[in-house]
Formats: C-alpha cells, sequence, structure tokens
C-alpha cells in the first residue's frame, strides 16, 4: 500500500469582492416609465444621470416574462419581458454597474413550457415538477404563505397535485431531477453572457422537499448552494452569490456555509428591529441584535437594507420583538396606511408574516404619539444607519425616492405588495426632482449626500470592525474601524424625537488626533465637552479628514 500524502492541502484565501465604495441599487425594469419607450430604456437614462455617480450596483428585479408576482412567476428565463426591452438594453447596464439578476429556481410559472410539458409528458419538463403523490407526510411543511400547498393538474396520465410553496401560479421545480439543476445552470452561463455577475438566489430556503419535513434548509439545498457557487465561480470568478432567505436570524446565518454557500446574505432582522426603533425611540431590542450578530468573515458580508420590493418581514424579528411589541408595531404600520400578509403555521393558524407599506409612510410617526413633523428626519436617520453598519447597503428605488404608499396601485391589483412597488411617471419624478421643497428632491438629494461620503470612508469597508457602543435606550452607537486600522468612526445617532446630550469623555477621542464629524464637518477637541444631537440627530466622528 502506497504511504498517505502527509502535507497538507492549503485552500486559497478567500478574498473580499467587496470594498467600501460598494452601494447597491434595487429597481424593477419599470419603476419609471415614459409613453412610448421600452422601460429599461428609460431606467438606463435615469440611472446614467442620477444614480451612477453615487452607485455601483445595481440590482434590476426579474425581467423575463412572466405570468404573476410582478416577475417572480417566469414563463421563460432566457428572454426578456418585450414589454421591458430586450437582452441588449440588460447588457447597457454592465458597463456603468456590477449587475445582479435573480434566479427564480424554487418555481416557475404554469404558463411555462416546462410546465405545459409537464402535463403532456412531453421534454423538456415532463419530470420537471413535483407530484404530491410521492409524499405521505406533509403535516410539518413550513408555509410563508396561507393559500394551499398542493395545487391540483389535469394531465394525459389524469390529475395530479403539484407543489406549490407561493401560489396556485407558482409551481415548485423538482431539484431531485438532475436534469433539472442542468437547465439551471444553462441559465446561469445565459446570463452570465449578457454581463450580470451577481445571483440573488430567490427563496432558495424551499428548494429541496423531503417527506414527512418541515421542506425548509434541508441539508440537500445547502450542497446545492455550494455546488452552485462552485460552478458560478469557475465561469466566473468574480461574481457572488446572495441568498434570499427571509426566516429568523439563526436559520439566515447558516446560509453563509462554512465559506462555502452565499458570498452575502441579506440581513433580514435589520428592517423590522430599525423600524421599531424608529417608531418606538427605543434601540435596546436593535442593539441586543446587534451584539449577537457574529463579524461575517473574510470572503462573507451582510446585506443591509431596510426595505425591499417585498414587504418588510416579520419573521426574522421572531424572539426578538415581544409579543406586545410586534403587536403594537402592526397597529401603528396600520394606522400609516399599511396592509399585514400572513403565512399558514404546520398547526393550521394564521400569523404576521409582513408588513406592507411604503418605508417613507411608515415612518410618518411614532407608536407612543402618532403622526408627527420629523418624518424625514427620522427617515434620513435610519438610513444613515444603514450606511454605517458592518455589511454592504442596499436601497430599494422608492426607498432612495421616498415614494408614499400606492394604495390606488394595491387596489387595482388586488396584491398588498404593490402599496411599495409604485410605477413612476419619467415627467413627474423629474418634476419632483427639480421641485426644491419637494421631499422627494430633499430626500433623494440628502441620501446621496450621505452615500458619498459614506464611500470615502475605509472605515466602513463591509467587513471592518464593528464594535456597539452604550449610551442609553435613545441613542444608537457604534464603532468602526477600517481594515489596515488607520481609521475610527464613532457613528452616534439619535432615534429619538427629543434632544440628546453625549459627554464627550465618554468616547475614546485619541488626544493626539484631530477628531470631525465627516457628515457636516464639526471639529472636535479637548475643550468640547460634550455633542448636543437634536431629533433624529447623527454624527460620524473620525480622525481622518
Amino acid at each position: 500500500m502506497a504511504p498517505l500524502e502527509t502535507k497538507a492541502i492549503h485552500r486559497t484565501p478567500e478574498l473580499n469582492k467587496w470594498t467600501e465604495n460598494d452601494v447597491l441599487a434595487i429597481t424593477y425594469a419599470d419603476s419609471i416609465k415614459r409613453p412610448g419607450e421600452a422601460p429599461l430604456r428609460t431606467l438606463y437614462e435615469f440611472s446614467q444621470r442620477e444614480l451612477k455617480q453615487h452607485i455601483n450596483n445595481l440590482h434590476i428585479l426579474p425581467f423575463c416574462p412572466y405570468s404573476s408576482d410582478d416577475g417572480f412567476s417566469v414563463i421563460d428565463y432566457t428572454s426578456v419581458n418585450p414589454d421591458h426591452g430586450d437582452w441588449h438594453d440588460i447588457e447597457r447596464f454592465h458597463k456603468h454597474f456590477n449587475l445582479m439578476a435573480d434566479l427564480v429556481l424554487n418555481h416557475c410559472s404554469r404558463e411555462s413550457l416546462w410546465f405545459k410539458n409537464f402535463c403532456t409528458n412531453t421534454t423538456p419538463g415532463k419530470d420537471y415538477f413535483i407530484d404530491a403523490a410521492q409524499f405521505n407526510d406533509l403535516s410539518q411543511v413550513v408555509r410563508p404563505r396561507s393559500t394551499p400547498l398542493l395545487s391540483s393538474v389535469q394531465t394525459v396520465d389524469g390529475e395530479k397535485e403539484v407543489w406549490c410553496t407561493f401560489s396556485e401560479d407558482q409551481v415548485d421545480l423538482n431539484f431531485a431531477n438532475p436534469e433539472v439543476l442542468m437547465e439551471i445552470i444553462h441559465i446561469i452561463q445565459l446570463y452570465l453572457d449578457k454581463g450580470i455577475h451577481v445571483f440573488r438566489l430567490d427563496a432558495v430556503a424551499f428548494l429541496w422537499k423531503e417527506d414527512g419535513t418541515n421542506c425548509v434548509h434541508r441539508p440537500e439545498t445547502h450542497e446545492l448552494i455550494k455546488l452552485l457557487r462552485l460552478i458560478i465561480e469557475h465561469l466566473e470568478p468574480a461574481a457572488i452569490l446572495i441568498t434570499e432567505t427571509n426566516v429568523p436570524n439563526k436559520e439566515n446565518l447558516s446560509y453563509f456555509g462554512n465559506g462555502n454557500e452565499a458570498h452575502l446574505i441579506y440581513n433580514f432582522s435589520l428592517p423590522p428591529l430599525l423600524l421599531y426603533t424608529m417608531l418606538s425611540g427605543n434601540c435596546q431590542h436593535l442593539k441586543k441584535w446587534m451584539m449577537s450578530m457574529p463579524p461575517a468573515r473574510r470572503g462573507r458580508a451582510y446585506l443591509n437594507f431596510i426595505a425591499s420590493h417585498d414587504g418588510i418581514g416579520l419573521r426574522p424579528a421572531e424572539g426578538l420583538l415581544s409579543g406586545t411589541e410586534q403587536h403594537n408595531l402592526i397597529e401603528t404600520i396600520r394606522a400609516f396606511g399599511g396592509e399585514i400578509s400572513m403565512r399558514r403555521t404546520p398547526e393550521g393558524e394564521l400569523t404576521p408574516y409582513e408588513a406592507n407599506i411604503s418605508l417613507y409612510s411608515s415612518m410618518a410617526g411614532t407608536i407612543a404619539n402618532g403622526e408627527d413633523q420629523w418624518q424625514q428626519d427620522r427617515y434620513i436617520c435610519a438610513h444613515t444607519i444603514m450606511l454605517a453598519l458592518e455589511g454592504l447597503p442596499a436601497f430599494y428605488i422608492h426607498s432612495l425616492l421616498a415614494t408614499e404608499n400606492d394604495r390606488q396601485g394595491m387596489a387595482e391589483s388586488g396584491e398588498p405588495r404593490s402599496i411599495n412597488r409604485h410605477q413612476w411617471s419619467a415627467e413627474a419624478l423629474q418634476e419632483q426632482l427639480n421641485t426644491p421643497d419637494s421631499h422627494h428632491k430633499i430626500i433623494f438629494d440628502e441620501l446621496r449626500r450621505r452615500i458619498d461620503i459614506r464611500r470615502k470612508q475605509s472605515a466602513f469597508h463591509p467587513n471592518a470592525t464593528q464594535y456597539t457602543l452604550h449610551f442609553g435606550a435613545q441613542v444608537f452607537a457604534f464603532w468602526r474601524e477600517s481594515l489596515d486600522r488607520s481609521q475610527s468612526i464613532f457613528a452616534l445617532h439619535n432615534i429619538s424625537d427629543q434632544p440628546q446630550t453625549i459627554p464627550l469623555v465618554e468616547l475614546n477621542l485619541i488626544a493626539t488626533e484631530t477628531w470631525y464629524d465627516v457628515l457636516n464637518g464639526d471639529h472636535y477637541d479637548q475643550n468640547d465637552t460634550s455633542i448636543h444631537l437634536p431629533p433624529y440627530g447623527c454624527v460620524w466622528i473620525s480622525n481622518h479628514g
């Protein structure tokens, strides 16, 4: 027998594929429309004029032909919805942005060729979907919706029940069939060829089904993610994989794997916790959560966001907010014009799943006092916190523009999520952005100013050190230090509607350094005794000019 090789195999160290310069914008292809023009071309023109100087990553939400769920029920993964534009329009963005797209791989549309072929027992598609007859015990299945799990369909072999995690129109794919995985790999190659280098794995937690289990976070799902990462990085070493797993925090963190699954994971607990913080004027839960978050290791990072095209997920706050606190948050959201979507538990009970409301409307006031005059300041403060946290910041287009609730759009579609999916007329939007006292212009300009400042601070690298500071329940504060330890930033944010004063002696401002607020330019020295923060005021005190 040959002797065993005793030399260790050294794995190549993981590299960070991002810096403090990276900021992401999220938008639908048709969030901004102009009559007679393909929306992707309208979006491109807007991005060139208003975004590219401030933001370098762009996530265009599903742009393929679809039958429901605003793009997440894909009919054909290989083409661009002709109502939006064509592949040339997509490719143009790649010249100016690191482009991100969705791999809607858990399910596809009933109107897809694959599903039609499933019903006629022809290829491709005849074994691409799950026949529920293979399962005996579905009692433990975790549901993100209140709709039935199974849906009946007529096939050439008679009636069958297919698996529908999200809706009757979105039929789950069968990843136990290797041909399905091969189809997804072909789609990945196509997207890479079109200039897409960041892949969002939509609803990936539900990918693998196993009889008698909860059918979420299965070990096979994690193995599939590892395989997809290997394939994607082999095809394009610079590519990035991000998992969309809107679940409680501990489960979400598992998708980093051992440095071999997601490069980025969404910080799903941040939106409900930060919203509760801003509406309650108390940051204790946010601080406790942040102290419990492990720093992302090299080659991994958190994607921080407060709002997205979906609602504000409430499941990630489970175990973090008490029942009373969650109830107060929900009632305040309703008072500010929002809706609450429900899911069904394995026991058959309905429980809150997400809050459907525009982020700007959600910050109209407080839990205690209702609407007030601090909406703009509260809103900017929340985003200032997000910009300073460990991780990459991501802005939904309607967060950048401070779009209000679209109650009309929700009524017309019958979908609660439409409240936060307004479609702007390009002309109406430009008029707002040209009006000095428009809140849309005020917010958009100030957020872009703070984004620009953030991108210049090495202490805000997504993997830079972060420590929580303690200045009471009304000031959310933390310290960041750059990877090379040359820059420190003390980030202090008043999350209440009352002024706050912080003694400078409580900050470790090294006497040999010059300290100043990079947000406003104020300097601090040994003659200063305190920092005064107005309601929702923020300072980023740095030792770098």
